[in-house]
């Protein structure tokens, strides 16, 4: 009995190290130190930069007034025509969102014991920025040009198709929020009158209820 207690022990020992293993081998490959409350965060910043939109053109939601790209094109409030009103909101909801994560993400890690940046960190951030630099360029060229309708389209599924690009480097789950992400993005080109709202639903709602979800999931572990 005291032999066969033994060899269960040195079982139960051999399997925490390969447990140990095989948990560094998926930190080397994958950045897990991201946070769902960064999602959290990055959703209540969409949702107030949507309503800051929304009282620079003096809309609301689904109130079945006039297209807001068309009020867009006529607006000018606090001193701002429309694309300098737009890039300015979208400038502080993007700062925002950003320190946000990087604090809520350095957070985790340190709670945790991990480097808050490594070699995979620097893979997801690779993955994420070429769909994100060249969609920021595109909705540029659609604002030069004078065609808000498809920005907020344009936005989401760009930044849809960045995080499918970076879930290689994460938790896999981030590719549904990317699907979702396009999916919505899709519908605003065909549906060019509701872009606004859609986006307020990709970057606000769909982000704080993907980061509850992943925060449940991941960080409370």
């Amino acid at each position: 009995m005291h032999h066969k207690a033994l060899l269960m022990e040195e079982v139960k020992d051999q399997l925490a190290h390969l447990a140990e293993i095989r948990s560094l081998m998926e930190r080397s490959n994958r950045y897990l130190s991201l946070s769902g409350l960064s999602g959290v965060w990055a959703g209540c910043c969409a949702l107030a930069g949507a309503m800051a939109v929304y009282m620079y053109l003096e809309a609301a939601p689904f109130s079945g007034e006039a297209r807001y790209y068309e009020k867009a094109m006529q607006a000018q409030r606090w001193g701002l025509g429309y694309k300098e009103a737009f890039l300015l909101i979208g400038s502080v909801v993007l700062v925002l969102a950003l320190a946000g994560g990087l604090y809520f993400t350095g957070r985790k890690a340190r709670l945790k014991g991990w480097r808050v940046w490594d070699a995979s960190g620097v893979r997801l951030a690779q993955a994420l920025a070429l769909p994100l630099v060249a969609g920021g360029l595109y909705v540029l060229g659609l604002l030069y040009w004078d065609l808000p309708g498809l920005a907020a389209p344009t936005t989401l599924v760009f930044y849809g198709l960045a995080l499918i690009n970076g879930s290689k480097y994460t938790v896999g789950d981030v590719a549904w929020l990317g699907i979702a992400e396009v999916a919505l993005g899709l519908l605003g080109v065909f549906f060019i009158g509701h872009g606004l709202e859609l986006w307020t639903l990709g970057f606000g709602l769909l982000h704080i209820v993907y980061g509850i979800w992943m925060y449940y999931r991941y960080d409370r572990h």
